[in-house]
């Protein structure tokens, strides 16, 4: 039996973002090794890859992971709630709604960043995924998109969505423009508001809001929380830099345990990448997950170059391997 009696609200001080062909499986269970706090969100899974493509396959973790939320992607109230049911059943502690990718295959789906344009669809879809399960439902949301003046949007937004019953929101506090930029140009045009974001929560003080965008190390994310606001959710440098943000996670986010040992960490993960390998997985599906360890500490680069160059065609024996550039160093 699964224990779901996690208190969310305090995981959510600390989260790292959900990002696709990023926060896979081994991903996650490598960042669970570094803090046993931080609330871990999956990659996207649309609802109809659940509901009709029956994909469960994408939903696999390992019950260390918690706590750990799925985020889903879609329109259809009927098909998310269905896909709801799914991810409980699977175990999730959480399911959240994307509202804020702004790729091109998203909003061919009609969802991700476009919905910000629906936000009665938004709440419809919230509604219907809480009616059906037991867990929290939760948004992921951008400040606005397009035209649209995110200072009468967001709040507008935040107000019809909790009025469906969702009490925690992860604002993106960037604009996305779904027309003439890419989802990489997305992440650093326009500029960040993180004001905006501040003034939601002397708004609406009884949601729990956290910030994301250009969020980079520790010191800010405290910023962020000194200042008023719930929780902070921190993407691409908690993937590129883990141990620079995860290893001192607990003690200095959450007020627990103590700073982790990358190498450590490594060590202990041993036995998992055993097992991966022993099952048919191939080690590369792990380790490329791990290349950024070490970054910043002498030796990082011959870690990266030995796990890059030669893990698709090594045994598990590799990383104590290139771990040894780490000790010597």
């Amino acid at each position: 039996m699964v224990d779901r009696k996690h208190n969310l609200s305090h995981h959510a001080r600390l989260s790292v973002a959900p990002m696709m062909e990023w926060t896979d499986r081994h991903c996650r269970f490598f960042h669970r090794m570094m803090s046993r706090e931080t609330l871990l969100y999956t990659e996207m899974v649309t609802s109809p890859a659940l509901v009709r493509g029956r994909a469960f396959h994408l939903l696999d973790f390992d019950a260390s992971e918690h706590p750990v939320a799925l985020q889903l992607g879609g329109s259809d109230p009927v098909e998310l709630a269905e896909a709801a049911v799914i991810g409980a059943d699977h175990g999730y502690d959480e399911i959240n709604l994307n509202v804020g990718c702004p790729s091109d295959r998203v909003q061919s789906g009609a969802f991700g960043a476009v919905l910000m344009k629906s936000p009665d669809l938004v709440a419809q879809c919230c509604r219907a995924m809480a009616d059906a399960v037991d867990i929290e439902i939760t948004v992921k949301c951008r400040i606005g998109v397009d035209e649209q003046d995110p200072e009468t949007v967001l709040p507008d937004f935040l107000a019809r969505v909790s009025d469906a019953g969702v009490t925690r929101f992860i604002i993106h506090a960037r604009k996305a423009w779904l027309q003439g930029l890419s989802p990489k140009e997305n992440r650093d045009i326009p500029p960040l508001d993180y004001d905006l974001v501040h003034r939601m929560k002397e708004q609406f003080p009884h949601l729990h809001i956290s910030i994301n965008g250009g969020i980079d190390n520790l010191e800010q994310a405290k910023a962020h929380l000194a200042r008023g606001l719930d929780g902070v959710m921190i993407g691409r440098a908690a993937y590129h830099f883990p141990s620079q943000i995860l290893c001192a996670a607990d003690p200095e986010i959450y007020g627990s345990g103590q700073v982790a040992d990358p190498i450590q960490v490594i060590k202990d993960l041993m036995p998992y990448i055993i097992r991966h390998v022993d099952q048919g997985g191939r080690l590369h599906q792990i380790t490329r997950h791990i290349l950024g360890a070490f970054h910043g500490r002498p030796g990082a680069r011959a870690w990266r170059r030995t796990l890059s160059e030669r893990a698709h065609c090594s045994g598990p024996d590799l990383v104590l391997e290139a771990l040894e550039h780490i000790k010597e160093a």
